[in-house]
């Protein structure tokens, strides 16, 4: 089964936390005010990242990302820095509230990521730190907005009459990796860094991944993802690019003002037309212990599927189904959401459109395991008419995200930063 991208996030962006006998023994990589980043830090976290972007980790592939991953865990201490020494607060309940939020959308048990990144060798209490730093740093980042915070009731209709008056006209659907130049010196580092992430995207490394791990504008923590966007909306050098790619395409490094964008361009559409079959979904997947060889069926394989048939036959409705799910004991009930019916496959899209809602799919077989599906609620949407709701938080992320890069350029400014070998 593929993995939720909340969970792809975060394995990229967890530390694994050092045994202290082993981090006394690691070399010293930098000195970042007083703070030490090891050897062992780099190697935590540049395997870490190959295996969420499924990279190999040969020595070649760990040697390559090694400086965007110096880079990252730079920016962090200081991120954590400023955070600490502004004495922003983050409580226990929201790191657990986060936990449980990765939890659901993974279709996991109370205590089901813990239990996960073990088996990965990740300690939660590294991710928990991870989780500190960045909620103490969005917080810290909308503080200092200050009024800018609270969004004008009439900024919003200004951007909702823009939008009506723009309805017929392109729009994008855009991924970015911002690499940041805060000094002229700069340049051929930033240049090589862009030019390196460039190479793990060609290599099949997912463009969220790399955007989370590498990318220093705030849109990080969304995978990089900056929404629909008009003609006016990006810089022009940006602009200029994402009007001529195709869909699914991938740019190279672009100069701008404050450094090196890298996008992709994920959607095209018609400003105020995008009219979508949206279907609140629920999914049980029966793993099996090896591949299936159709022609010669395990018992294992054999149980999964009487039990697959027993759930889809006796289940009616969406609280059923969990409940038959979870009482099987040999399945994973996953709970994605709202789905968009026109985004799936052909074979995906004829099975959701047959079904009811409240009734469940006939088993289907993977070569993994077998998959149920229910439609749990079906509606139809314009997705491209204005919410004022969306208006305003895209508004305030523009504002934060700003002010992030502001504040990191200075941050970057002050910093007392030694690099070892």
């Amino acid at each position: 089964m593929v993995r939720c991208l909340a969970l792809i996030l975060l394995l990229a962006l967890a530390a694994v936390a050092a045994p202290p006998a082993r981090a006394q023994s690691a070399g010293i990589v930098a000195v970042v005010n007083g703070d030490v980043i090891t050897t062992f830090d780099i190697e935590s976290r540049r395997r870490l990242f190959a295996a969420a972007a499924g990279l190999p980790m040969s020595p070649e592939v760990l040697a390559r990302i090694t400086p965007q991953v110096r880079r990252l865990l730079v920016d962090e201490r200081l991120r954590l820095q400023e955070v600490q020494r502004r004495r922003i607060l983050v409580s226990d309940a929201e790191v657990a509230a986060a936990i449980r939020r990765i939890e659901q959308q993974n279709g996991m048990s109370a205590g089901g990521l813990r239990a996960s990144l073990a088996r990965q060798g990740i300690d939660i209490r590294a991710l928990y730190g991870q989780l500190r730093a960045s909620i103490g740093w969005t917080k810290l980042v909308r503080a200092e907005l200050g009024t800018q915070a609270q969004v004008d009731p009439e900024l919003v209709q200004e951007r909702i009459r823009a939008i009506e008056a723009a309805t017929g006209q392109p729009e994008y659907l855009v991924g970015e990796i911002f690499i940041a130049v805060d000094d002229p010196a700069q340049e051929d580092e930033a240049a090589r860094t862009a030019a390196d992430l460039i190479e793990q995207l060609r290599r099949g490394a997912p463009f969220p991944a790399v955007a989370a791990q590498f990318s220093q504008a705030q849109s990080a923590d969304q995978g990089g993802d900056l929404g629909w966007v008009r003609r006016g909306q990006l810089e022009p050098e940006v602009e200029a690019v994402i009007t001529q790619m195709p869909v699914g395409a991938v740019s190279i490094p672009i100069r701008t003002a404050g450094g090196f964008s890298i996008v992709t361009l994920r959607g095209r559409r018609e400003v105020g037309r995008d009219m979508a079959t949206l279907l609140d979904l629920r999914q049980a997947f029966f793993p099996f212990d090896t591949r299936l060889d159709p022609q010669r069926p395990t018992p294992q394989q054999i149980r999964q599927l009487e039990a697959a048939r027993r759930v889809s036959e006796g289940a009616r409705g969406c609280e059923a189904f969990e409940r038959a799910v979870r009482a099987a004991g040999t399945a994973q009930l996953n709970v994605p959401g709202e789905i968009r019916l026109e985004t799936q496959n052909p074979e995906m899209q004829r099975v959701l459109g047959g079904l009811a809602p409240g009734r469940v799919s006939d088993p289907l077989p993977t070569p993994d395991g077998i998959v149920l599906l229910v439609v749990c609620g079906r509606r139809t949407e314009n997705l491209a008419a204005p919410n004022p709701e969306a208006i305003a938080e895209a508004i305030l992320r523009e504002r934060v995200d700003l002010l992030s890069r502001q504040m990191m350029r200075d941050l970057r400014r002050r910093a007392d930063i030694d690099f070892r070998a």
